[in-house]
């Protein structure tokens, strides 16, 4: 059963995450962060995995702390999720056009955490969201997961479109990693024989 359940308890934020990597991609996502509940479902639903995040956190100071620590626990749990990362693909990839907008994303589930992130906006926010929140985001969730990740927006020019884009990249590119190789389903993707660093 590659599924779990994680709850992180700040002062700052309460957040608590379930997920399910062989689900059909429903999702109950409340972060009190509109946009950002948007983007979540949107990554669930294009990766099939079940997703239901609940957050509370000191929005009345701004986003940032709900922001990153969804992206931690949400991380977190797709980590513990995979286990030992036993039979997964380990790689995935996706080249994500919406309208105007071109961007690919490209990720090793390795338990390797690392982030490369060529994205800019032309507004300083989305919504109520601060556009420089989404890297703060991203950078979370995979140091998190533990997946080495690339994500660049090539071309674009709505805002929104650039950002979904990158989540609906994110997501393709995570199916494809973490589903089951069933030609080597018993084993770990590494000559190393381990993805545990």
């Amino acid at each position: 059963m590659r599924q779990a359940e994680v709850e992180r308890n700040t002062k700052e934020t309460r957040v608590k995450v379930v997920v399910n990597l062989d689900g059909v991609g429903t999702s109950k996502v409340s972060t009190g962060i509109g946009f950002l509940d948007h983007m979540l479902e949107q990554l669930s639903r294009h990766s099939l995995i079940d997703l239901e995040v609940e957050a509370k956190g000191d929005l009345h100071i701004d986003f940032h702390h709900t922001t990153e620590d969804t992206g931690i626990v949400i991380g977190q749990a797709i980590a513990q999720a995979l286990g030992d990362r036993r039979g997964i693909k380990r790689y995935g990839d996706a080249l994500i056009p919406m309208d105007e907008t071109l961007t690919r994303v490209a990720l090793d589930a390795s338990n390797r955490p690392y982030l490369m992130w060529k994205v800019s906006f032309t507004r300083p926010r989305l919504g109520d969201m601060d556009t420089e929140l989404f890297k703060e985001w991203f950078k979370a969730f995979a140091q998190h997961a533990g997946l080495t990740l690339h994500v660049e927006n090539i071309y674009g020019e709505n805002n929104h479109h650039i950002i979904e884009s990158c989540f609906k990249g994110l997501a393709q590119a995570l199916r494809a990693a973490v589903e089951i190789d069933p030609r080597r389903s018993d084993e770990v993707p590494s000559t190393k024989g381990t993805l545990d660093s």
